[in-house]
């Protein structure tokens, strides 16, 4: 299925002298506390993974919902206002005449703003919502319930927005009751994401750019919910923004090849806008096997205006992008899948290291994304640990094939609880067809990194990112780096090759200069020998114990 979408352009506005960052994010902040913990009341009924699909789809409609009002206010100002180019003089139109006229698709078309049906809009939808089932609808048709109208809704965008065909989701078959359809209908009416205020003051954020944050909140905390099965459309946002931080991905082909519900194409959209770049200076290509993933992928590009060629598709086993070569790619794949094998892949061309284990998908993925690499080409990878390192089942052997190739360009090994419930330790492969600094390796230990923002997950700050990031520039550039005991090491080729070719960063960045606590070597050795010696002690009275218990029962 091929998916192209092409949504509504929005730019971050810029914040008034009045106006902090930390306002802003105070708003946010707050905002999506109350929107949580209101939703967290109604989810008696579902599980995190049913419900997610009917806040995310609710956070959509408002979405484009609010664009369209936006729009449509917008239009009827250019057509009551004498010095604008689109005036309609009130002497030849009625005020009946200029209503309709705003409704005009052409001018939604040209501003990439959906075109919403009276039946998709918001406030119409908030109004008939507590009807009785079998009351006459306004436009037509009779009342069926909250969850048909909500879907009604949806379908009649996708009718109307052929880029939107088949790619909502709809929500009657999680079979959510009238009254807490309306009571979440009514919690997203009471924000006001057109006009939001904080503390008494206007804050400058857009509606999209709110929207936005919210969705990403949500995916954030229906991935913590759904534990190990979050990981599937959701990558924690301190690894995202680690990764678009290193590869700078201002301009080129993006792609991710197991995209989830499309963090990376997000993080990189507001890298470019935070630095000032274009926006449209990239084209970003994605593919999802899941198909209620790739529909949150499909929500959360047309909620922030961004461009996307989407397959739906397993990566493996049917690639859809093969003609294309990449300038940067970025993904999370499942770790270490074991059913991925098909016969028909035995001469697959993107097996140029060698041919990955049947009962192990992470070299696939590997070789996967550096066969679709540009010339000038790097990627990012997130694996299981275990990639650094394996040498069953010809993985070692396909890893030195890449690594003598010299595309390997840096390692990063992650601290663990990064991911929401998964424990299993992770790292990142960098690589790079354009090495600056060929025959190198960078390794960087960042086990020890981060904060615990909560009992089960740990983060990284602003800064945390920065200095990871910012060592790796300055390696590739040859300026202020230095290799750091426990942190960062440059390794040459032949040393990784003396090391069987295993990239575990620990093996080369070595360990911290121990501190000396004072105590003599003697004096501490003659403690532990002490405590050693009450332990042999204790030990042996147990065995005799245990010996003479059995012996009452006549097992000597």
């Amino acid at each position: 299925m091929h998916h192209s979408t092409t949504a509504p352009q929005h730019h971050s506005t810029t914040s008034g002298d009045h106006q902090t960052q930390a306002e802003q994010n105070a708003f946010l902040n707050e905002l999506d506390k109350n929107l949580w913990a209101s939703a967290d009341k109604l989810r008696q009924q579902l599980s995190p993974s049913s419900y997610k699909y009917v806040i995310l789809g609710l956070i959509f409609l408002k979405y484009v919902s609010d664009s369209f009002s936006v729009q449509q206010e917008k239009n009827q100002q250019n057509f009551t206002n004498p010095d604008s180019e689109y005036y309609l003089d009130p002497a030849y139109f009625t005020p009946e005449q200029i209503a309709e006229e705003a409704e005009n698709r052409d001018y939604f078309t040209e501003n990439n703003v959906f075109w919403l049906p009276v039946e998709s809009r918001w406030d119409n939808l908030k109004q008939v919502i507590t009807y009785n089932r079998g009351d006459e609808l306004p436009w037509g048709g009779k009342f069926n319930g909250a969850s048909a109208l909500i879907d009604n809704a949806l379908d009649a965008i996708e009718r109307e927005n052929p880029v939107l065909k088949n790619n909502l989701q709809h929500i009657s078959e999680f079979r959510v009751d009238d009254h807490t359809m309306a009571e979440l209908i009514n919690l997203f009416s009471s924000t006001d994401f057109s006009k939001p205020m904080y503390n008494g003051q206007p804050i400058s954020l857009s509606a999209k750019d709110i929207l936005g944050h919210v969705y990403e909140y949500f995916l954030g905390k229906f991935a913590m919910a759904e534990g190990q099965r979050g990981g599937e459309f959701f990558t924690p946002k301190s690894i995202v923004s680690l990764i678009v931080e290193m590869l700078e991905p201002y301009q080129g082909r993006v792609y991710d090849p197991a995209m989830g519900s499309g963090g990376f194409f997000v993080q990189t959209d507001r890298f470019i806008q935070e630095h000032q770049g274009k926006r449209n200076a990239v084209s970003i290509f994605g593919q999802e096997a899941n198909l209620t993933t790739y529909r949150l992928a499909i929500m959360n590009m047309a909620i922030r205006g961004i461009e996307a060629n989407f397959e739906l598709a397993n990566t493996l086993t049917n690639p859809r992008h093969l003609d294309q070569r990449m300038d940067f790619i970025m993904a999370n794949p499942p770790f270490n899948v074991s059913d991925w094998w098909q016969e028909k892949l035995i001469d697959d061309p993107r097996w140029a290291f060698g041919i990955p284990p049947q009962g192990n998908a992470n070299f696939a993925w590997l070789q996967h994304m550096i066969y679709h690499l540009s010339p000038k080409g790097r990627m990012a990878m997130v694996l299981a640990n275990g990639s650094m390192s394996s040498q069953t089942n010809n993985e070692g052997e396909i890893r030195k094939n890449i690594i003598q190739a010299d595309l390997v360009e840096c390692m990063v090994a992650l601290p663990s609880q990064l991911f929401a419930n998964v424990q299993i330790p992770a790292c990142i492969w960098f690589l790079n067809k354009a090495k600056a600094r060929q025959g190198e390796v960078l390794f960087i230990d960042a086990r020890k990194i981060g904060f615990m923002k909560s009992r089960k997950q740990r983060d990284f700050t602003a800064d945390d990112i920065a200095k990871i990031a910012q060592t790796y520039h300055n390696w590739q550039q040859d300026k202020d780096y230095a290799n750091v005991p426990a942190y960062c090491y440059a390794a040459s080729l032949d040393e990784i090759a003396a090391n069987d070719f295993v990239l575990t960063a620990g093996r080369y960045v070595g360990a911290e200069e121990a501190e000396d606590d004072g105590v003599p070597f003697a004096e501490k050795m003659q403690k532990l020998t002490a405590v050693l010696n009450e332990q042999f002690r204790l030990g042996a009275e147990l065995e005799a114990k245990i010996k003479s218990n059995l012996g009452e029962l006549g097992y000597e």
